[in-house]
C-alpha cells in the first residue's frame, strides 16, 4: 500500500523553541545519492546550534512529474544508510568548522 507523496518543502521540521541560523527557511545543505535525498536543517536555541534532517525518495508520478516520498521500500534501505552516513560527517564537519571559528582569535 503506498501512501500520498509529500513535496520534499524548504520549510524546516518542527522543533521546539528553534529558530533557523540565517533567519530563511532553507535547508543548509541538500544531499543526493541517486533517487535518495537529504535536506539538512541548522537550528539554534539558547547558544547551542543542532541539526535536523529530513530523508525523502523521488519517483517519477503517472503523469511524468517528480514527486517525493518519505516511505522507503526494502530496495532503498542500503542506499538510505548510505545517504545517512554522508549527513553526518557532514554536520559532523560543520559543527567542528563551527567550534574552529569560535575559538580561532579574531
Amino acid at each position: 500500500m503506498r501512501t500520498s507523496p509529500q513535496r520534499f518543502g524548504s520549510t524546516p521540521p518542527a522543533s521546539r523553541g528553534s529558530t533557523s541560523v540565517g533567519g530563511g527557511s532553507a535547508p543548509v545543505k541538500t544531499l543526493r545519492l541517486g533517487r535518495m535525498k537529504a535536506a539538512v536543517w541548522e537550528n539554534s536555541a539558547e547558544d547551542r546550534t543542532y541539526h535536523n534532517v529530513k530523508f525523502a525518495r523521488t519517483y517519477l508520478d503517472e503523469q511524468k512529474k517528480f514527486q517525493d516520498t518519505d516511505t522507503f521500500g526494502r530496495e532503498d534501505l542500503l542506499l538510505l544508510a548510505k545517504l545517512a552516513d554522508q549527513v553526518h560527517t557532514f554536520i559532523c564537519e560543520r559543527q567542528a568548522a563551527q567550534r574552529s571559528d569560535e575559538t580561532s582569535p579574531a
